[in-house]
This record gives C-alpha cells, sequence and structure tokens, in this order.
C-alpha cells in the first residue's frame, strides 16, 4: 500500500471504546509502514497516540453545531489536499457529516463504523441526522446484532457491510503475564480480602449496567460468603440513593466494593476476580468488556442481548441470562460458585482460545485494513 494515506475520524480522544479501536488501528497501520493520522477535539489519550508517532489533528469535529459540522467540511478539505489522503473513516454521526461533504467535493472516499444502535425517535429527525453513517462506500458494523440493525432500519443492503467485531488486547489481557504479586499488591492496595469468592462488574455506576440487578441476586444467592467488585467510579445522586438501599438489604457475610480502575490495571483487576457479570439492561452494540474478562480466562454471565450473544456460546464460554432477571442471575452464579476446578477450568480454556480466534485486536485490524483496500482497490 505505498503512497496511501488513511485519515481517522472521531469526536475526541478521552476514554471509551471507540478511541481505543482509533488507536489501535493506527498503531496497525504504522507498522505496515502506512501513512496515517487521526483528527478528533482532543483529550488525554492524544498522548498516547503521540507517543507512537502518529499524528493528531485537533479540530471541534466533537461539535453538533450545524455551522461548525459545516465548517469542518472545509477544515477537513484542506487535510485531505495537504496530506493527499487516499481513505477517510469516520467513527461518529456529527463529524461523518463534515467527513460526507469535504470527500464528497475532492472525490476521496470515506468509509464508518456503526459503534452502536443510535436511537431512531422522533425518526424524521434522528434517522435522518443517524443516516450518514451509511453513506460512504462501505460501513462496518462491530457485530452481527449492529450489522442487523443497520439493515433493519436503514433498509442497507448486506454487501454494504463489512462485520468486524471490536477485539481484546491479547496480549494485554493475558492470564500468563500477569504474575500472584501483581494481584496481591492490587488487592491490597484495594483493601480486599481474598477468603472469599470475588464477583466483579465492570461498566460505569448507571442503571442501565444493571448494578442493581446484581446485588439483588447477591441477596438472593446460597452463596453469602462473597465479595462483589463493582469498577465503575460514581454514580449520580438518585441511582446512587437507589444502590445504598440494596447495599443495606445483603447479608452482612456480603462485602461490595465500590471503585475505579485505570485501564492499565485492568488486567490484574480481571486476574483477581473469580466470576465477570456484565447484566447490561440494554444490548451493547459489542461488549469489549466481556472479551477481556474471556481473554483473562474468566467465567463470564451476561444478559441475553445484543453482541454478548455472539461473545458467550451459552454454558461453553459463559453463560447468557434473562434480562434484568436478578433470581436466574442467583441461581447461574451458585451454579459457578458450586463447578469443580476441572468444570471451571473447561469454561476457562474454551472462553480463551474463542477470543483468541475470533475476538482479538489483531484480526480487528487486519480486517479493518482490507476494508481500506477493498474501497481503495488497492
Amino acid at each position: 500500500m505505498e503512497n496511501v494515506f488513511v485519515l481517522q475520524v472521531l469526536p475526541s480522544l478521552t476514554q471509551g471504546g471507540v478511541e481505543r479501536g482509533a488507536i489501535e488501528v493506527a498503531a496497525a497501520l504504522q507498522r505496515q509502514g502506512i501513512q496515517n493520522a487521526v483528527v478528533s477535539e482532543g483529550g488525554r489519550m492524544v498522548a498516547e497516540l503521540e507517543a507512537l508517532g502518529i499524528e493528531h489533528i485537533t479540530l471541534p469535529v466533537k461539535s453538533k453545531n450545524p455551522f461548525v459540522i459545516w465548517r469542518n467540511s472545509y477544515r477537513l478539505e484542506k487535510i485531505l489536499k495537504d496530506k493527499n489522503v487516499s481513505v477517510v473513516h469516520v467513527r461518529s454521526r456529527a463529524p461523518a457529516w463534515s467527513v460526507k461533504w469535504a470527500c464528497h467535493r475532492i472525490g476521496v472516499p470515506f468509509i464508518t463504523t456503526f459503534h452502536g444502535a443510535y436511537g431512531t425517535k422522533p425518526a424524521w429527525l434522528k434517522k435522518a441526522y443517524n443516516r450518514v453513517m451509511v453513506q460512504g462506500k462501505l460501513v462496518i458494523a462491530v457485530s452481527a446484532f449492529i450489522q442487523q440493525h443497520i439493515v433493519r432500519e436503514y433498509n442497507v443492503p448486506e454487501q454494504h457491510i463489512r462485520l468486524i467485531y471490536r477485539g481484546a488486547d491479547i496480549e494485554k489481557f493475558n492470564p500468563t503475564k500477569i504474575s500472584v504479586e501483581d494481584v496481591n499488591v492490587f488487592a491490597k492496595e484495594h483493601g480486599i480480602k481474598r477468603d472469599k469468592p470475588i464477583i466483579t462488574l465492570v461498566g460505569r455506576l448507571s442503571k442501565i449496567k444493571g448494578h442493581s440487578v446484581v446485588l439483588e441476586a447477591l441477596r438472593r444467592m446460597k452463596h453469602k460468603k462473597v465479595t462483589c467488585l463493582f469498577f465503575g467510579g460514581k454514580a449520580k445522586p438518585k441511582y446512587a440513593a437507589e444502590l445504598e438501599n440494596d447495599l443495606n438489604a445483603l447479608s452482612p457475610e456480603t462485602d461490595v466494593k465500590i471503585f475505579s480502575v485505570p485501564g492499565d490495571k485492568m488486567p490484574v483487576a480481571l486476574a483477581l476476580s473469580d466470576v465477570v457479570v456484565q447484566p447490561s439492561l440494554v444490548p451493547e452494540a459489542f461488549g469489549r468488556g466481556i472479551a477481556e474478562a474471556q481473554a483473562m480466562g474468566k467465567i463470564v454471565v451476561a444478559s441475553n442481548h445484543g453482541g454478548a450473544c455472539e461473545l458467550i456460546s451459552n454454558n461453553r464460554t459463559g453463560f447468557l441470562v434473562p434480562v434484568g432477571n436478578a433470581a436466574v442471575l442467583a441461581d447461574v452464579l451458585d451454579r459457578i460458585l458450586d463447578m469443580s476446578v476441572v468444570e471451571r477450568q473447561c469454561i476457562e480454556e474454551e472462553s480463551i482460545s474463542s477470543v483468541r480466534h475470533n475476538f482479538s485486536v489483531q484480526k480487528m485490524c487486519d480486517r479493518t485494513i482490507q476494508v481500506y483496500q477493498e474501497v481503495m482497490h488497492v
């Protein structure tokens, strides 16, 4: 891919899976000797990008102001001309409008990634705004769930869509690279005793993530002597009060700890866990947290909808439970804690193998670069 230049555009580089994926693809392009840059409003992850020697261009592309979006199209047009850009990959709706107009004016192809099932009501407004995400040469869907959503809601033919699962970093989320000392230090820093099974939920403290369902399940479980870790920061006051009531209803033998975990410490935090739960009340587009936990050889229990159904083969690489059903979640958690070592090892090994073969960052990056080649007919 000589004389090729790839430009990725996304709202910001603060934190999150979209941002992580953009950096991973940028790094993969660089390793293959392909020139590339990233446009965003900026954020703390810019330093990570620049440490890789990849250029970041700051533009106010997070703005939804129609005037700013229009102005951004001319700013982007200048960048496309100055850098002789071959293809643009845009990952969000507001900047996608700017990209569309800039690319159409000078004939540069663009593709999009549909990272979520964007709201569609009211249809006359939302669908019209969202539709830009299917107007590039190709659209990447991060799961079959999202692919079906695109086909159903926007009447896009399947041949216009490329299914590319987001990936877990299997070098970073690798149980063989986490020492017992690392885990012990992490546990000591956060005051976590290791005399009970540890159940973990990774996700911001929001009602839709299902923390209340987990707390109700803990109350129903026969195994009361457990520790539950919520890696999610602070909740909004109203939801914090709800959680407090749920916490007060638990057995004194059940410990719950709530704290944030930096991204670089997440593999250690997961290594500490016995079971990971992802009981989201709304379908996740993919479920990167599930893939990362599986890569660490952890048994995952998730809600039976969205991308989780593609990551988890029920009873083989984890467990799927009805959405919002605390009673079933309690039964499944009890069953896991009663498993023999051999039974647990079988699921853990299957999980690791599944992620390595189907849901790795390397696979995601390779397939994304193939889409760039397809669009450019390289």
